[in-house]
């Protein structure tokens, strides 16, 4: 069996999660960052990790999304937002519409810390003023992914290449 994982991170977060991957996954999985990524080609299935930008998958993950036709793909990703909340509902939907010509095999969402200038940058914009809910969320994101974050990509991980493996 044949795994690809590709990612793509920004602070670290995604690349996190990758590697909670690798953890449960066959020996021979491939662990790529994205600028560094084969095509899919040859391989029984690859999973895509992104950031959240703008509410949707960072733009290199993106465009790898995009190369992406008729293959086994689970999608993961990380960001500032709550991953319950509806801001991570409607990139759950998005990610699944840009995936839409292959057999997505699941997806999964954690939040992570966001890149300080990323901050500044919504700060300076006024688009996103800085609310105590805000300020709140942003101080929670700081703390992640925690274990239990780490737990919970593993789990995952476990689930889709039981799916591609038949159970085996």
């Amino acid at each position: 069996m044949s795994l690809l994982v590709v990612y793509s991170s920004r602070t670290g977060n995604t690349r996190k999660i990758a590697e909670a991957a690798q953890e449960v996954l066959p020996d021979d999985v491939v662990l790529v960052p994205v600028a560094e990524a084969p095509a899919p080609n040859g391989h029984d299935a690859v999973a895509v990790g992104y950031w959240v930008d703008r509410g949707r998958p960072d733009p290199k993950a993106l465009k790898y999304m995009e190369s992406l036709n008729g293959a086994k793909v689970a999608a993961f990703g990380t960001l500032g937002a709550d991953p319950n909340s509806p801001h991570a509902e409607d990139v759950l939907k998005h990610t699944e519409e840009l995936l839409q010509n292959n057999e997505l095999l699941g997806q999964f969402l954690c939040q992570g810390k966001v890149d300080p200038a990323v901050v500044e940058t919504m700060k300076r914009s006024g688009r996103h003023p800085m609310t105590p809910e805000r300020m709140d969320n942003l101080r929670e994101a700081s703390k992640h992914p925690d274990n239990t974050d780490l737990k919970n990509a593993r789990d995952f991980f476990r689930d889709v290449f039981e799916k591609i493996s038949g159970g085996k």
